[in-house]
């Protein structure tokens, strides 16, 4: 009987294992959908708010410490120039190519409706996300490298996140600074140090190892999760916008990001990269934590500029779905150069 309790836990596991696995590989689809969902259901995440929206990217961010090793630290240690134009990179280029999308076309007479700006602002000066690592090893990237940014700038943005955020948009709306700084110390920071210090002493540990494999899906649950609260809380002002205004939303955001892949390479290319090393900081560079930025817009924003949420929620489905067909561009690339006859 006892036997049989293990075969049948070992079945369940590898289940779990595999479905985490296509969550992981149709990330960008899965987010989608339920985006779609909510909109003609907005009831089934009515309870992802608040406290509760914090919690859960805790928990992401806590996914993202357990995959961090010695070996990772170490990275940073070992490639200090590499990490600094990389974060360096991300933490100037993403804020202004977002003022300048929103704030300078507005100064020249294109109507940016002032959601958007600060929207878009705040998916600007967010950390890189989680899921550009996994779009770095697609595209056979610099993985170590893709890590070693995502954490410093993860490690950074307590402080630069809600000073540029003040800076940028402190004239569009009323800006807790400090307050900002506190959350993201929260929800970003100590959830990462805690996966990273459980891994170094649970590492070898072989219970631990497993439960490592299925958090991938939990972590797009989890995302899943904030977008749907998310689309569940400005369903019906979104509504009174129009479809007008989602458009503006998304042609920003599809700029924003598009412009970020574009600099960051552009960045790897001035600095002589290797080819490796210009992909992962494009896609580092390109892709924001707007999880991190739609909790943010949610705490902070919500009494003076609530629809502010929608383009950081709008960052979460897209950046995942650019991020994948840029990799699938980038290996293609490498197919055809295979391809090609000497």
């Amino acid at each position: 009987m006892q036997a049989y309790s293990i075969i049948q836990q070992d079945i369940m596991y590898n289940a779990l294992v595999k479905f985490s696995n296509w969550l992981s590989s149709y990330t960008s689809w899965f987010i989608i959908a339920i985006a779609i969902i909510t909109y003609f259901i907005p009831s089934l995440f009515t309870w992802v708010h608040g406290n509760t929206q914090s919690c859960i990217l805790g928990f992401i961010m806590l996914t993202m410490g357990l995959t961090l090793t010695v070996q990772d630290v170490r990275v940073l240690a070992s490639r200090p120039w590499d990490i600094l134009i990389g974060t360096g990179a991300q933490f100037t280029l993403m804020p202004l190519i977002a003022w300048t999308l929103t704030v300078g076309l507005s100064s020249l007479g294109v109507p940016i409706p002032k959601p958007v700006t600060v929207g878009i602002i705040l998916v600007g000066c967010c950390p890189g996300g989680v899921s550009s690592n996994i779009m770095s090893y697609l595209c056979r990237g610099d993985v170590a490298f893709s890590v070693g940014m995502t954490t410093a700038s993860t490690l950074l943005a307590p402080v630069i996140t809600p000073l540029l955020v003040l800076w940028l948009a402190g004239e569009q709306v009323e800006v807790d600074a400090l307050g900002m700084f506190q959350n993201i110390l929260i929800v970003t920071l100590a959830p990462v140090t805690v996966g990273f210090f459980s891994n170094l002493f649970l590492g070898d540990n072989d219970t631990f190892k497993r439960t490592q494999a299925v958090m991938p899906a939990f972590s797009v649950l989890g995302l899943a999760c904030i977008v749907g609260g998310v689309i569940s809380t400005v369903h019906d002002k979104l509504l009174l916008e129009g479809l007008t205004f989602f458009m503006i939303v998304f042609a920003v955001v599809l700029a924003h990001n598009s412009l970020g892949y574009l600099t960051g390479y552009t960045v790897g290319s001035l600095f002589h990269f290797s080819k490796a090393k210009k992909r992962t900081i494009s896609i580092e560079v390109g892709m924001q934590n707007a999880g991190l930025a739609t909790v943010l817009a949610s705490t902070f924003f919500v009494a003076t500029c609530p629809l502010a949420v929608i383009p950081c929620a709008l960052s979460c489905a897209w950046h995942s779905i650019s991020g994948t067909i840029l990799a699938t561009w980038f290996r293609s690339r490498d197919k055809a150069a295979l391809n090609t006859p000497a």
